[in-house]
């Protein structure tokens, strides 16, 4: 299976199997080295150097350590783990150890490339400035998606991530999408990929898959991959690159176990220390490139119990620019947050796109207090009245996520939706911005 890699050095000895990590006695190897393992029947797995301690390194092996062998050999490579590139990626599906798994034509020949890598220098970085629409207009009108942004959607179980993040993925306004599965059980995987399939942008899409009966290591190998190809049709091809991964709850759960079976002293809940670090090296990765095309990435980040204060999510907002916060089947929008927004709002968008995002939450948080009126039998004014109707229509038109309309009609349909329930003086807008979107015929004049 794995003749044609180099092999450098050989062991013949394994001194300890801790579930699927095992440790020997070596020299001349670097963390993150690849390794192949040959049990003493023939099968063979690869490995990854995950921890050096003086002369022993600890490997984590791909198909576990379930049937291995202390007689097992160990073949370093001397070279961390790479992966392919080329333009004949597109269109193809990839296991957490880079191998393909759709069957497809052998890509072996065509060039690799290391994962892993450094992050880009900062003087090679541009100042976001260019919005990619999602055609989501929780998203569009409220919290702005900003080419290279780096931001998670933080959910719960139960809650539709999966259909926003595909919804997403197919509608925004990317030249490649690189899509990282971590932990999935199959019918994610099979939604997602039927999603891309169904909406025509399977052909510009590759996607690196770790399910949850795959090797636990390959689930921390899927992120570096997904990055490493992103940045590569970023900076060689100029393309705008969308990296979606799903869950980085999984992500971190997976190093939590491997830290265990490293026996390394666990922080907060179980997690290790280094997991902002961890995280952060992934995330850094977005970037829009000084003459080049750009990595921006969407992430899920689950949060067990709902609790915003779990390490995973925790670590998270310190070094992402805002959230998405998936909530009761809807982006929440008072605890959504685009930090880059006001770089793209009203200069890649229309002149009235930010009086509008502040008119309509503010009125929909006045809609909100109205609702606890009504449900605590308080006497409800006329103005209460406009403000539930407003609500309602709220949620219909903008805050379902299966709605997909463009910004400049999304905010064509809030000037309409404001004219269905408040007379022009009621906005406190500017009124040149009044006077040129206001529609001049509204139910208001019918009632």
């Amino acid at each position: 299976m794995y003749q044609d890699l180099h092999q450098l050095l050989r062991f013949t000895r394994i001194n300890e199997i801790v579930g699927d990590v095992i440790r020997l006695r070596a020299r001349d190897v670097a963390l993150g080295d690849m390794a192949v393992v040959e049990n003493t029947n023939g099968e063979q797995s690869l490995a990854r150097v995950i921890g050096l301690q003086r002369d022993v390194a600890s490997l984590q092996v791909f198909a576990g350590g379930k049937g291995l062998s202390t007689d097992a050999t160990v073949q370093f490579l001397g070279r961390p783990l790479d992966v392919v590139y080329s333009p004949n990626i597109l269109g193809r599906i990839f296991r957490g150890s880079g191998e393909p798994m759709d069957g497809g034509p052998d890509l072996s020949g065509d060039p690799h490339v290391n994962v892993a890598g450094p992050t880009v220098n900062p003087v090679k970085r541009v100042m976001p400035s260019k919005m990619i629409e999602t055609r989501v207009p929780m998203i569009d009108l409220f919290n702005c998606l900003v080419e290279s942004q780096k931001i998670p959607i933080f959910s719960i179980a139960g809650e539709p991530h999966s259909e926003l993040l595909a919804r997403i993925g197919f509608q925004a306004d990317a030249d490649v999408l690189v899509f990282g599965g971590l932990g999935l059980i199959f019918d994610d995987y099979h939604f997602f990929r039927t999603a891309f399939e169904e909406h025509g942008v399977f052909a510009r899409t590759v996607m690196f898959v770790n399910q949850a009966s795959d090797p636990l290591v390959e689930r921390l190998l899927v992120p570096d991959m997904v990055l490493a190809v992103a940045e590569k049709f970023a900076v060689e091809e100029n393309k705008r690159v969308l990296v979606l991964l799903t869950d980085m709850t999984a992500y971190a759960d997976a190093m939590k176990e491997i830290g265990v079976a490293q026996e390394r002293i666990p922080a907060v809940r179980g997690y290790m220390g280094d997991l902002y670090t961890q995280l952060a090296q992934r995330y850094e990765k977005a970037c829009d490139f000084k003459g080049a095309g750009s990595v921006t990435i969407l992430t899920v980040t689950t949060m067990p119990g709902d609790d915003v204060t779990h390490p995973v999510p925790d670590n998270t907002g310190y070094i992402t620019e805002g959230q998405f916060y998936l909530h009761g089947g809807v982006i929440d929008p008072f605890g959504s947050l685009s930090r880059l927004k006001q770089h793209v709002i009203g200069k890649s968008t229309r002149e009235d796109h930010s009086q509008i995002m502040n008119t309509m939450i503010r009125f929909y948080s006045e809609a909100t207090e109205a609702q606890r009126k009504q449900a605590m039998a308080f006497e409800l004014s006329p103005f209460d009245h406009k403000l539930l109707k407003f609500g309602n229509l709220f949620r219909k038109r903008f805050m379902d996520i299966r709605v997909s309309m463009g910004v400049i009609e999304a905010l064509d349909l809030c000037w309409q939706t404001l004219a269905e329930c408040f007379e022009p003086q009621e906005l406190l807008m500017k009124q040149n911005l009044v006077d040129k979107y206001f529609p001049q015929q509204s139910s208001q004049s019918g009632k």
